[in-house]
């Protein structure tokens, strides 16, 4: 028999809010979490790209000193938002064998791993930190998350590049079906703004370079854009089945209806512009929520402002909703809050859920001059859904063609 599964707390900590909830405001005001990046290394470096999403709220204002300084930056991003959703669920009794912890990040611990290469260069293998790496693994999001609510069914980590915290949310969805655990903590996290990476991606072209003008380069759909905008942070969400959530009495946002896990085996970085991977896993998600397309009201794209990347998304689309796909309400939120590649699609997924529960698309900043080959509804005002029952999806695309789309029904 099919369960039920329900969202019973959010939490984020984004290049646009502190918490879920700042992040979503600052969302509808059409806020821009990009800036220019005030390092030393962008001129050290002559790093080409100077601008990024960074965290709104430094983790080390919010966690305690011993606390960070054991864990790098992605994992303190995790802890963060983990607590939030946690405490906003109503901090569920639930014994630790029944806790579940699904857990994602694209990249890992880059900082940790870095900084103990140049420590071993210019200091010697004596003054490496003992912990670096437990600190540089990239379960160590979800060590930490597991081990500060002693989550015992299980602590697992997906690494499916921009797609790794959807796949988490599809995979926490299974679980719960299975009965591995009546309560799982899901989600993303990323902290890679560092030279290295930021290097690497603008010399593949993949990263916009409007150094000049840091908050309008994000500009999903638009006919000139060049590129996305790396950001940095974590979501959460709790979820457990509604059997378990109304014994408790808990509150409940929306429900996690099912999800989708697919591959293009097509190309290391390019999507199939076909977009034959993406479209399946789209039907899958909404096949598992018992959903036909005809039902979806909201789409939360994955949408990153590259040139072959959202066209790519629209022919997938296309491939499912039909001419249809033109009528339903997108938003592209990357324009905001930049792409939080392995913690993307845990944010974009409480961004989903709010939208659903208020019945309100985000608007989508930066979009002056839409291309007429993605004809799709985007706004950048709010817009609204309607009173009636929400069927919303949420995209993920990453690298190694790997897709994951979760869908999100309102439950009032």
């Amino acid at each position: 028999m099919t369960k039920k599964i329900v969202i019973t707390g959010i939490g984020a900590s984004s290049p646009i809010g502190g918490t879920a909830q700042e992040s979503w405001d600052a969302l509808l005001a059409g806020e821009s979490g990009i800036h220019s990046l005030e390092f030393d290394w962008i001129e050290q470096y002559d790093i080409p790209v100077t601008f990024a999403g960074k965290a709104k709220v430094n983790p080390e204002e919010v966690l305690e000193r011993p606390v960070w300084k054991r864990l790098d930056p992605s994992s303190q991003f995790a802890l963060i938002a983990a607590k939030e959703a946690f405490a906003d669920a109503g901090t569920p009794e639930v014994a630790s064998e029944r806790l579940g912890v699904d857990w994602a990040t694209g990249i890992g611990g880059v900082w940790s791993l870095l900084n103990a290469w140049d420590t071993l260069r210019e200091k010697g293998p004596r003054r490496v930190m003992p912990l670096t790496v437990p600190m540089l693994m990239p379960n160590a999001p979800s060590a930490a998350v597991s081990m500060h609510f002693e989550a015992r069914a299980y602590a697992r980590t997906v690494a499916s590049a921009c797609a790794s915290s959807t796949e988490s949310l599809a995979n926490a969805y299974d679980h719960l079906q299975a009965g591995l655990a009546d309560v799982v903590i899901a989600g993303g996290s990323e902290a890679a703004i560092h030279p290295v990476t930021i290097a690497s991606f603008a010399s593949m072209q993949a990263l916009s370079t409007r150094n000049d003008s840091p908050e309008t380069a994000s500009r999903p759909y638009n006919t000139d854009r060049d590129g996305f905008v790396m950001g940095e942070g974590a979501a959460a969400l709790v979820l457990e089945t509604e059997e378990h959530a109304l014994a408790r009495g808990a509150k409940i946002y929306a429900e996690l209806a099912g999800g989708g896990v697919t591959a293009d085996s097509y190309h290391i970085t390019a999507n199939d512009p076909e977009g034959r991977g993406a479209s399946r896993a789209v039907e899958m998600a909404l096949e598992q929520a018992g959903v036909t397309a005809a039902d979806v009201t909201h789409i939360n794209a994955h949408a990153t402002s590259t040139p072959v990347g959202d066209p790519a998304e629209y022919a997938a689309l296309k491939l499912v909703f039909g001419d249809r796909v033109d009528e339903i309400a997108v938003s592209a939120t990357k324009a905001a809050t930049g792409h939080l590649l392995g913690g993307t699609g845990a944010l974009e997924a409480v961004f989903t859920t709010l939208a659903v529960q208020n019945r309100l698309a985000p608007p989508t900043i930066n979009l002056v001059d839409q291309d007429p080959e993605i004809p799709l509804s985007v706004s950048s005002e709010a817009q609204s859904l309607g009173d009636g029952p929400q069927v919303a999806i949420s995209n993920s695309f990453g690298f190694g063609g790997h897709n994951a789309v979760v869908v999100i029904r309102s439950v009032d």
